[in-house]
């Protein structure tokens, strides 16, 4: 085996990765959309590829996405250096998924911005498991008798 890749790897690569891959222009429009984004947003790459990527966010964060993308796309550098984070996203029947997503800026050979990648999982069991712990963990401290 070479230790190089051709272009034909590297489709198969973002295609058959478990996570969600998403790539847009410095417009916003998205031009990769992988088949685990498929599943997790229920957009097929034909209906994605071209959009905005209005199409999976919330309307109520979409001012909030923008700026910071404009911000990262200007200073050539995201605001969570490519740690993940969980958030909200839209899917195609207008429920909501929460996944943990990072970003980062895809550059050319000069360091110029030629758009934005994420990489999604999907984090919905994880994070109703934790807000149904909080609950209860709530219940049984206003149960629990206070000592003094």
């Amino acid at each position: 085996m070479s230790g190089t890749c051709d272009d034909t790897t590297y489709r198969r690569l973002i295609e058959q990765v478990a996570d969600a891959v998403i790539y847009a222009d410095t417009g916003g429009a998205i031009r990769i959309w992988n088949a685990a984004a498929e599943r997790l947003f229920g957009f097929s790459a034909a209906e994605a590829i071209g959009r905005s990527l209005d199409l999976i966010i919330p309307e109520r964060l979409r001012a909030a996405h923008w700026q910071a993308f404009d911000a990262a796309l200007a200073c050539g550098a995201t605001k969570l250096g490519g740690k993940a984070t969980l958030t909200r996203a839209q899917t195609r029947d207008g429920g909501t998924v929460y996944v943990d997503m990072s970003f980062s800026l895809l550059t050319d050979e000069q360091g110029a911005v030629l758009g934005s990648m994420a990489v999604a999982r999907d984090a919905t069991a994880r994070r109703d498991e934790l807000a149904a712990l909080r609950a209860r963990i709530a219940a049984l401290e206003k149960a629990a008798p206070t000592t003094g």
